[in-house]
């Protein structure tokens, strides 16, 4: 079986790299001869992924101005509306190595939550129409995100693998028949543990996370996060340990977490991580804190991992379903609009502590399920070449 990965932008971005690292890992192990390829924005940064028979280009590819290809593009475009061509051209890199796989993946998981993906539509249509099997993997969708045409291009798919409930019932509701409810590979994931910084408190540092994305969308957040060191500064006697997941440049979470550093860094309590780690060292340490709050979903799916009291700075349907799963309700989730509020993220904190035994059992108790829904994504792809 022979199977590419499309849709990624790169792994500077430690979530992604989580995604392809665990889903090689769930593939190899579910199917033996398998071969996994991936197709990457930034291929470069996807050599650090060991598991992987091969890695492409899949980077866009732009058209010649005045070429006999820019010219076609701006015919069908002007005369018919028709923008197919041109993201066929676009998207080459990826659309060229079809030919040679049985099932593709279209991996990322919240790729669906930002807007229209045209280009994505094409792709689509180009894997079924040379008769290849078309995968989405581990995805998250809100009501906000759907629209006609992309429940048009979500009814290609052969198998749509949705990785939390809120998800899957709404894709139910609207009538996709080609589902089915697994967990977010990245859970699986192992971890590397690198020595611990100096400054910090064995069993007693608090993770944080924070990024741009969430700071771009409500901008009185960074302010309110401010707030939030200072009372975990005066309220207890933990280490705050500043946690960047993702560092992409224009997308950079060292970037904002340098600055509370800076502040803060006389205190002696405060550090923050290396940003060149990768995704198994960044959950190494993010597994030996004693709690984590964190924006980037697959940070806080490398606390919840590994049995850590964990605080989400939500931004999407993605942290609400995740811990909904894992908890039965949405446990210690603060909504975009909610995270401005500094009060609410005090008392969010606190709750952590006061119920920090009763989530750690709670973790502990739900954590080898939600792996085991990991591993049936496999399975689900096994059945379907089959």
């Amino acid at each position: 079986m022979k199977v590419m990965m499309f849709a990624h932008g790169g792994s500077l971005n430690r979530g992604c790299e989580a995604i392809v690292r665990s889903t090689a890992t769930l593939i190899k192990e579910k199917a033996n001869n398998s071969k996994v390829y991936l197709s990457s924005g930034k291929p470069e940064t996807d050599k650090i992924i060991p598991k992987l028979d091969g890695i492409f280009d899949g980077s866009d590819s732009m058209i010649k101005r005045y070429s006999y290809e820019w010219f076609l593009s701006s015919f069908k475009v002007k005369f018919f509306k028709d923008e197919s061509y041109a993201y066929s051209k676009i998207h080459r890199n990826i659309i060229k190595y079809v030919k040679n796989m049985d099932i593709c993946l279209s991996i990322g998981g919240d790729n669906y939550c930002y807007g229209e993906q045209p280009g994505f539509y094409e792709v689509d249509r180009r894997i079924k129409k040379q008769g290849k099997k078309l995968v989405l993997w581990g995805c998250s969708i809100g009501e906000e995100d759907l629209s006609e045409q992309k429940l048009a291009d979500l009814k290609l798919f052969d198998l749509i693998l949705a990785r939390e409930t809120l998800t899957y019932e709404l894709l139910k509701s609207k009538g996709l028949k080609n589902m089915k409810l697994v967990a977010d590979p990245a859970f699986t994931m192992e971890r590397e543990e690198l020595e611990l910084p100096e400054g910090w408190q064995e069993g007693n540092t608090t993770g944080l996370n924070f990024s741009p994305l969430v700071w771009k969308r409500n901008m009185k957040s960074q302010a309110a996060v401010r707030e939030l060191i200072h009372h975990i500064l005066n309220s207890t006697d933990m280490t705050i340990a500043l946690t960047p997941h993702v560092i992409d440049e224009g997308n950079n979470d060292y970037e904002v977490l340098n600055k509370y550093y800076e502040e803060f860094k006389h205190t002696g309590r405060v550090l923050i991580l290396p940003n060149d780690l990768n995704a198994p060292q960044y959950k190494g340490y993010i597994g030996r804190m004693r709690f984590f709050i964190g924006a980037r979903t697959h940070a806080t799916i490398a606390a919840y991992s590994s049995y850590v009291p964990t605080m989400v700075l939500g931004y999407s349907v993605k942290s609400r379903g995740i811990a909904k799963d894992i908890f039965g309700d949405e446990k210690l989730v603060l909504g975009i609009n909610e995270i401005s509020d500094k009060s609410k993220l005090m008392e969010n904190f606190n709750r952590m502590i006061q119920e920090e035994k009763a989530i750690r059992d709670q973790l502990k108790t739900a954590i080898p399920n939600v792996k085991k829904m990991s591993y049936k994504a496999a399975d689900y792809l096994n059945e379907l070449v089959r």
